[in-house]
């Protein structure tokens, strides 16, 4: 039986990850490993998502897996209040974004930027509520 889970993202600089999870998106953190010193793992909150973030040569010397940082097999999605807010706060710090905000079905509004490690990270809304708090 399963009792939880969480997504894995590999990177090269887990400090540099971790300003942009936790830094520009505002995900708390809540483990760390070592806990002194330049991290080799780091899990965050989002809600009820964990998010970890693993460095790409821990995961090479304690689990023998060649991993490819960055590669764009997945995205991260991650539900905000306003996506065109949202999305001009993390461009505007120099956040890479690869779709601005666009309508799509299912009554969302949508935009995409990148991590500093070239993973795709989906910011979504419902238009609905925007239409209500707006």
């Amino acid at each position: 039986m399963i009792t939880s889970g969480l997504v894995n993202v590999f990177t090269h600089d887990v400090t540099r990850a971790l300003a942009f999870y936790a830094g520009d998106l505002g995900l708390s953190e809540t483990f760390r490993t070592p806990t002194t010193g330049v991290p080799e793992h780091v899990e965050l909150s989002a809600g009820g998502f964990v998010l970890a973030l693993s460095s790409a040569e821990a995961a090479r010397r304690v689990h023998g897996m060649d991993v490819q940082v960055g590669a764009a097999a997945m995205s991260l999605v991650f539900w905000v209040d306003d996506v065109d807010v949202i999305y001009g706060e993390l461009t505007d710090r120099g956040v890479p974004g690869v779709t601005e905000p666009h309508d799509t079905g299912n009554d969302n509004r949508n935009a995409v930027v990148r991590d500093p490690d070239g993973t795709l990270v989906e910011l979504v809304a419902k238009r609905s509520r925007l239409n209500d708090v707006g």
